[in-house]
C-alpha cells in the first residue's frame, strides 16, 4: 500500500474532546431558558429552551417508570417534529443510546433494526406504525407526537400518558426550573447513539457514535460562528440522519437557535413558502435542492436567446448575473449568511454558476461514520470541485496513492469524529479499518498542499442517491436475486435512476415453457414492481436490463461490479 501523508496535523486520534457533550445542554438550556428553541412549521407547537427541558424531564420520567438503564437502547421513527427532537435528547442526557431510523425505511428495516438493536422502548410515528408488521416489534411503543401507548406486550409495564404526567408531578410539585437541569453524567467515551446505514437482514451496520464524536462536530462548529443566540434555522433534512442532525439541530441548539421543522416533504414549493416565513441565518442542504433550484429558476432565464446575447456584453452581464443572484438570495429567505451543500457531490455545471454570482455556498464532505464532519471551508475560503479542508485538530485524512496531489486513491481518515465500529458486527468493523487504524471511506479522492479534499469517485460498491440517500446495491440484489426467474443481477446507477441488469434463470425459463420475450418482460416488470413494493422509494429500480450470458466474475466468485455501469 502507497500511502503518503501531504499535511500532517496534530495527532487526534489518541485524545478526547475536552467539552463534555451532555453539559452542552444541561448549559444551553439554562442560558437559553426564555428563548424559542423548537417549532414545527406544519402544525405551529412551539417550546421555549426552557419547556423543551421540562418535556426532557418528562421523558426521564417515563424512562425511569419502565425501568430503562444507562445505555439501553431507545428506537425512535418518524419525520422532523418536536416530538422526535424531545425523545432523541431525553434520550442522551438520561444515558441511554438513541437508535434514530429513517422514516422512509422499508417498515420490515424498520422492524429488523429495532430488535438487531436491542432496543428496550420505541418511538414511532403512528402511521409509519399503522404499516408495519405489528407482530414482530416485542417491546413497548408510544407514538409520536402524541406520546400515547399503542403497543404493550407485557402487562407488567402498563403506563400511559397521564400516568407519567401524574409521576412528573409527583417529582417536580413546584412546577420545573431551570435549578432542575441537572443530568446524569454521560462520559465523551460512550456509545450515545446508533445509526443504521442499513437496515436488511443479513446487511446490518449500526453505526456506533459517541459523545465524543457529536462533541467533535459541534465544538467544531462553534469554532466557525455560522450561528449565534437568537438565529433562526430551517431543518428540512431528515434528523434521522447524522447530517441534518448533527447540524440542523444538535449545533444549533448549543447555541440559543431557535430550530423550525418543516415536517412535510421538502418540495421546491414547500421550501419557497417556509424560506420566506422562517428566514433562516443558514442554509444547510443537499445538491438536489440547489440543483432544482438551478433547473427550474435559472436556466429557463439564461437559456432564452435574448438573454445569452446580453450575457455576452460585459456590463449588462454583470448587471443580469447580480439580478439572479438577488432572486436566488430572496427564494432562500434573503437573510442567511451561508448555504452548505453536503450528503453528495453537487453537479459541476451548478457549482461553477453559483460561484460565478458569487452565491455564498460551500460544498462540505463527511460519512455517518464521521458523525459526519471530514471537511469544511466557509464560502469565502471555498476553492471550487474541492470539498473543503479537513479539520484542523479534529480529523485526519491521507490519500492511498503514491501522488496524492495528483494520483486518486482511496480517502482514509481518523480522528474525534469516527466511530466506534458497527454494532454487533465486528466483520464489518475490522474491514472498515486500516491495519493502523484509519476508516477507509470508499471513496477516491486527492489531497492537495493546503490539505484541502477533492473527491474524485467512489470507490465502494455503495450509491449515493441525488438527495444524499446511502443505496446498497447489494441488498437490492439479494431480494433480486430470490424472486422468479432470475439468476444473478447488478444493480448500477444511471441518469440519476437506478438500472437493474438481470441474467434470467433459462433454465426454469424453458421448463415452464415461457421462453418467449413476451412472456420474459412480463415477468421482469412484475418482479420490478413486487420489489418496489418492499423497498424504500430512493431504491425502487426504474429499469431492468436483461443479459443473455453470466456475468463476469472473480476467482472469489464475486462479480467485476466495475465491468457493468
Amino acid at each position: 500500500m502507497n500511502i503518503v501523508i501531504l499535511h500532517k496535523i496534530d495527532k487526534c486520534v489518541q485524545k478526547m474532546i475536552d467539552q463534555n457533550f451532555i453539559k452542552l445542554y444541561e448549559d444551553s438550556f439554562k442560558k437559553n431558558w426564555e428563548l424559542p428553541a423548537l417549532s414545527d412549521y406544519k402544525d405551529g407547537t412551539s417550546l421555549t429552551y426552557g419547556q423543551l427541558a421540562a418535556e426532557i424531564a418528562r421523558i426521564h420520567v417515563l424512562f425511569a417508570e419502565y425501568g430503562l438503564k444507562k445505555g439501553d437502547k431507545v428506537a425512535l421513527v418518524g419525520k422532523n417534529h418536536t416530538s422526535w427532537s424531545v425523545v432523541f435528547l431525553g434520550t442522551i442526557t438520561y444515558g441511554a443510546v438513541i437508535v434514530p431510523i429513517l422514516h422512509d425505511f422499508h417498515p420490515e428495516s424498520i422492524a429488523h433494526i429495532i430488535e438487531h438493536s436491542e432496543s428496550k422502548i420505541a418511538f414511532i410515528n403512528e402511521n409509519i406504525w399503522q404499516n408495519m408488521e405489528q407482530n414482530k416489534v416485542n417491546i413497548p411503543v408510544f407514538a409520536i407526537p402524541s406520546f400515547n401507548l399503542i403497543a404493550n406486550p407485557t402487562a407488567e409495564t402498563v403506563k400511559n400518558k397521564e400516568q407519567t404526567d401524574a409521576a412528573f408531578a409527583k417529582k417536580y410539585p413546584n412546577g420545573f426550573h431551570r435549578e432542575d437541569i441537572v443530568y446524569p453524567h454521560t462520559g465523551n467515551e460512550e456509545v450515545i447513539c446508533l445509526n443504521y446505514t442499513s437496515g436488511t437482514t443479513g446487511f446490518s451496520k449500526g453505526v456506533m457514535l459517541t459523545a465524543n464524536n457529536f462533541a467533535g462536530n459541534v465544538t467544531y462548529a462553534h469554532t466557525l460562528d455560522l450561528l449565534f443566540e437568537g438565529d433562526r434555522d430551517l431543518a428540512f433534512l431528515p434528523m434521522a440522519h447524522a447530517y441534518g442532525c448533527a447540524f440542523d439541530f444538535l449545533y444549533a441548539l448549543t447555541e440559543g437557535v431557535h430550530v423550525t421543522l418543516l415536517g412535510v416533504m421538502p418540495t421546491p414549493q414547500n421550501l419557497v413558502k417556509a424560506f420566506q416565513q422562517v428566514k433562516p441565518n443558514i442554509v444547510i442542504t443537499v445538491p438536489l435542492i440547489l440543483e432544482k433550484i438551478y433547473k427550474k429558476k435559472v436556466l429557463p432565464v439564461i437559456e432564452k436567446p435574448i438573454i445569452k446575447t446580453l450575457l455576452k456584453i460585459p456590463a449588462i452581464n454583470t448587471l443580469i448575473l447580480n439580478k439572479i443572484r438577488k432572486s436566488l438570495m430572496d427564494a432562500l429567505g434573503g437573510n442567511f449568511r451561508e448555504v452548505i451543500i453536503g450528503g453528495a457531490a453537487l453537479n459541476k455545471e451548478v457549482e461553477a454558476f453559483f460561484m460565478k454570482i458569487k452565491f455564498p455556498i460551500t460544498v462540505g464532505y463527511g460519512m455517518t461514520e464521521c458523525a459526519p464532519l471530514i471537511s469544511y471551508d466557509h464560502h469565502y475560503d471555498f476553492v471550487a470541485t474541492s470539498c473543503g479542508s479537513v479539520l484542523k485538530g479534529i480529523m485526519e485524512a491521507r490519500i492511498d496513492s503514491p501522488d496524492p496531489e495528483n494520483i486518486p486513491g482511496e480517502i482514509q481518515v481518523r480522528g474525534e469524529n469516527v466511530m466506534k465500529g458497527y454494532y454487533k458486527n465486528p466483520e464489518a468493523t475490522a474491514a472498515a479499518f486500516t491495519n493502523d487504524g484509519w476508516l477507509k471511506t470508499g471513496d477516491s479522492g486527492i489531497l492537495d498542499k493546503d490539505n484541502r479534499l477533492y473527491i474524485k469517485g467512489r470507490i465502494k460498491t455503495m450509491i449515493l442517491s441525488a438527495n444524499g440517500q446511502n443505496i446498497y446495491p447489494e441488498e437490492i440484489e439479494s431480494r433480486l436475486n430470490n424472486m422468479p426467474y432470475i439468476a444473478e443481477s447488478v444493480v448500477v446507477e444511471r441518469n440519476g435512476k437506478l438500472t437493474a441488469l438481470i441474467f434470467p434463470d433459462f433454465p426454469a425459463i424453458e421448463a415452464d415453457n415461457l421462453n418467449t420475450e413476451e412472456k420474459i418482460a412480463e415477468i421482469m416488470e412484475t418482479n420490478r414492481q413486487n420489489l418496489n413494493k418492499r423497498v424504500a422509494n430512493y431504491e425502487k429500480i426504474s429499469d431492468i436490463e436483461l443479459t443473455l450470458t453470466e456475468f463476469e466474475k472473480t476467482p472469489k466468485k464475486s462479480i467485476k461490479r466495475f465491468l457493468y455501469k
